[in-house]
């Protein structure tokens, strides 16, 4: 799709499809007044008599108004209060939904015009580039009747003062969200640890500074990665340590983001409930999202060395699996009792988080879909962070803030350490049930003491759960691109 900044008026606009925001009981914008006069007082007459209040998301659509080149015009609600962020988010998603139920060409979007809390017109720019990308997302690669292709083919955004930048880094954003999108919504009999491999060698393809290695179970029993190849024991499906190199400033430190590659959860001996089991395939979408980091810079192309590593495996039970109360010795050296199958993303982690100190990083940020626990205490609206850094742990959140792929901090203090004693080896994998995210991280943070680290527990925004719009998020690639551009 074809994005341009248009510093054009709205009356000379060629577009099939306008749209302009209306803010409940406020005064028109500057391009909603230059409308309203167009049709002689329509937009006015059509607020007055409350068919349309310009409620948060609300969508009103004029056909062939009259005085314009367009087929539409789509009025757009922002709502009653001072425009945020969320309310402008929504307002975008409306405008993307809008478009997309026409069989508009082009699209012209004067929404920009209002104030949003302080942000700038590239701010609103990367929203609304964001929100018509992912409105075109469609995954059906597995069904036999294809959905309709949009014919949306170009969209100009009146944006003053907006730069280009803004639009890459938002369609560089947006594929790489498609791609992990992709990755957590196939099936586990598609997306195995040896098909993420195999990706990972199809971006290195498309980008010479893109460099690929993957190691099989022969290789990492040789660096003693046991804990890892103890999730993989009862599965079919051999696993994968996946390092995906890009190299853009010579020898300079590179920033690091590993990911959680469960490809299918089971809960291996401690079995999961059979209700909602299908959804575990998403348990790789940490794997997924730094897959979908990895693609937007390599569309970005920025001066700077940044590392992405997966392990992934699938964790099944079978006479060969891990059981509970078997002790396993991480690749660091220390030995975990591994109380439950089920905490079996922490065992994948830890040895790559071992595995990355060769990089000497600049700092490390692993992704995971680790604990339920990490959903009772914070929703689905924001993810967690845990960091041994108080400045990358704010850094983090700037992102999370700037993007509007927010995360939220978490103590991770030497009391909680205590719940992974173990009589029998160095540590447990587990806690007790109180605090289970912390007590996750706690487990993380032990492999991490040679670096700056920080883990995003995404188990509560990674996915969407039931109804038709279940599937994965694509979270959190914003946050990433941005930490990963702002900290070069």
């Amino acid at each position: 799709m074809n994005f341009v900044l248009d510093s054009g008026d709205i009356l000379s606009s060629s577009s099939n499809c306008l749209v302009i925001g209306i803010q409940q009981e406020n005064e028109l914008t500057g391009s909603a007044k230059k409308a309203d006069e167009q049709t002689q007082g329509l937009i006015s007459e059509i607020i007055a008599s409350e068919d349309f209040k310009g409620q948060k998301g609300e969508k009103y659509t004029l056909f062939s108004p009259a005085g314009f080149a367009g087929k539409r015009l789509i009025l757009i609600g922002l709502g009653k209060d001072a425009l945020t962020e969320s309310s402008f988010i929504a307002a975008a998603n409306a405008t993307a939904e809008a478009i997309k139920s026409t069989a508009t060409d082009s699209a012209a979007l004067f929404i920009a015009e209002a104030d949003v809390n302080n942000r700038d017109n590239n701010w609103k720019v990367e929203q609304l580039v964001l929100a018509i990308e992912s409105a075109a997302y469609v995954f059906d690669e597995l069904k036999s009747e294809k959905a309709p292709t949009s014919k949306l083919e170009s969209v100009s955004i009146q944006a003053e003062g907006a730069d280009d930048a803004a639009i890459i880094k938002a369609q560089a954003t947006a594929k790489g969200m498609a791609l992990t999108k992709t990755l957590g919504n196939l099936p586990g009999n598609v997306c195995t640890p040896t098909y993420l491999a195999d990706k990972a060698f199809e971006l290195a393809k498309s980008c010479d500074k893109l460099s690929v290695t993957v190691l099989d179970e022969k290789e990492m029993s040789e660096l003693g990665m046991g804990s890892l190849l103890s999730v993989s024991r009862g599965s079919e499906e051999p696993a994968k340590l996946i390092v995906m190199e890009y190299k853009g400033a010579g020898d300079e430190q590179p920033n690091v983001l590993v990911g959680k590659g469960i490809t299918f959860d089971t809960g291996g001996i401690s079995l999961k409930p059979g209700a909602g089991m299908d959804e575990m395939k998403w348990d790789m979408c940490g794997a997924g999202s730094v897959f979908g980091a990895m693609q937007a810079i390599i569309e970005i192309q920025p001066q700077a060395n940044i590392i992405g590593v997966v392990a992934a495996a699938e964790n099944m039970p079978s006479g060969k699996a891990t059981k509970p109360g078997d002790i396993v010795t991480t690749m660091s050296g220390t030995t975990v009792e591994i109380l439950n199958t089920d905490a079996e993303g922490r065992l994948v982690l830890c040895d790559a988080l071992t595995f990355v100190e060769k990089f000497n990083p600049k700092s490390v940020i692993d992704i995971a879909t680790l604990t339920g626990a990490c959903v009772v205490a914070l929703g689905h609206h924001p993810s967690a962070v845990y960091s041994n850094d108080e400045s990358l742990s704010l850094a983090i959140v700037n992102s999370g803030v700037s993007s509007w792929d927010r995360v939220w901090p978490m103590p991770l203090w030497e009391e909680y350490q205590e719940e992974l004693d173990s009589n029998f080896a160095d540590m447990a994998n587990i806690g007790s049930r109180w605090g289970g995210s912390i007590t996750a991280a706690c487990f993380l943070s032990r492999f991490t003491k040679k670096y700056k680290w920080a883990h995003l527990d995404i188990a509560g925004t990674a996915w969407t759960s039931g109804g038709k719009k279940k599937g994965s998020t694509g979270r959190p690639v914003p946050l990433l691109v941005n930490y990963l551009l702002n900290n070069i």
